[in-house]
């Protein structure tokens, strides 16, 4: 009983803790008066309402010297220990039993069930029963071992006693290891999300790359395009120009068709008849190439850079130092491939092979343009 009662001493008012016992993130108890007072003087500026803290604050465990951070409730919000209020209210209930004179214990003590006026007052050690004194001499106990009640009860309330205290020591344990579980959980969302946050950021700057390469893809389609119907608008504004000079011919034909006057008809027919003969030749207009209009040769065949984006995954150990060189590389002006390969109508200059990286696979595929 001594040693049960040395775990249930509070460290601040050196008695018993009194309810409510409050336990602290480092797992060690106090009085929530005891606690109040502490927290009260380590910060003596903060508002206080009816002598009760009501902000947070800090102050250090008087046991380990761990500094206790509170919220706003101030030591309220401290959780409470059940269990060594439990323990206390059993200890104490037991401390008034053993407290009560002799007379009035004898009076409370068991009968034999086999001699129903003989009280139960030795143990036997045999059996590991409490029986009478008949039962020693006449009964069932005759020959076995036996010993005074008291020493025995004294015996096993020691030994309840520090089976108690080593249980409020291993459950102080295991609540110590609850917390730290906890704190382990919170440090593993904590990593999940920060590495989620860079996998997305990986991500975000391939689409930027694709987003890009298309830009530029498109860009050179575009300007293929408008140079094609350039020439196509160029080309047919002349030949407009040319239908409208022979029509005026054909006026001017038609008008001197209606002349009477022969002299002046052979005159005018003689002018009209080489325009006419100029008019009629298109050799000087230029001709549309067979097939000009295909943008055709405007491919992309994304078949290699598919393959390369299904086999993403996260990187080994092993490719951080691959990974570092190929991020150097890109830093220096290394081009990467991001998009499909375009078949232009201008000869391919001969270069380097284009590295296909991404910081989230373990393997690197390589393309030759």
């Amino acid at each position: 009983m001594e040693n049960l009662e040395k775990q249930l001493i509070c460290p601040i008012c050196l008695e018993m803790f009194t309810k409510p016992v409050v336990i602290l993130p480092c797992q060690h108890n106090l009085c929530r008066k005891c606690a109040n007072d502490v927290f009260q003087a380590a910060n003596p500026y903060l508002p206080t309402r009816s002598g009760s803290l009501t902000s947070g604050g800090r102050f250090r465990c008087p046991s380990c010297r761990h500094e206790v951070v509170l919220d706003r409730h101030g030591v309220y919000g401290l959780q409470r220990n059940l269990l060594v209020e439990n323990i206390i209210d059993m200890f104490k209930q037991e401390l008034s039993s053993s407290s009560r004179p002799t007379s009035e214990r004898k009076e409370e003590m068991p009968t034999c069930d086999v001699h129903k006026e003989e009280k139960i007052n030795i143990y036997c050690v045999t059996h590991g029963v409490p029986t009478c004194s008949m039962c020693k001499v006449f009964g069932a106990h005759t020959d076995c071992e036996v010993a005074p009640l008291s020493s025995i009860s004294q015996e096993k309330r020691t030994e309840l006693s520090d089976g108690i205290a080593m249980m409020v020591g291993n459950n102080d344990r295991i609540q110590g290891i609850i917390s730290q579980l906890q704190e382990a959980c919170h440090v593993i969302e904590e990593n999940g999300r920060r590495q989620k946050t860079k996998v997305c950021e990986k991500f975000d700057q391939l689409y930027s790359m694709l987003e890009e390469k298309k830009r530029e893809m498109s860009q050179k389609v575009t300007a293929k395009q408008e140079e094609k119907v350039n020439y196509i608008q160029s080309l047919t504004r002349k030949y407009g120009d040319h239908l409208e000079e022979s029509c005026k011919i054909v006026e001017r034909g038609i008008q001197t068709m209606a002349e009477t006057e022969m002299a002046v008809f052979v005159k005018n027919a003689k002018d009209l008849l080489k325009k006419i003969e100029e008019a009629s030749s298109t050799a000087h207009l230029d001709k549309v190439e067979r097939g000009y209009e295909k943008m055709d040769h405007y491919k992309v065949d994304f078949g290699r850079e598919r393959k390369a984006l299904s086999s993403i995954d996260f990187i080994r150990d092993d490719d951080d130092k691959d990974e570092e060189e190929v991020d150097a590389e890109v830093g220096e002006g290394a081009q990467t491939v991001s998009g499909g390969t375009a078949v232009s109508e201008t000869p391919a200059q001969p270069n380097a092979p284009q590295q296909i990286n991404s910081s989230l696979s373990p393997t690197r595929s390589s393309a030759s343009t």
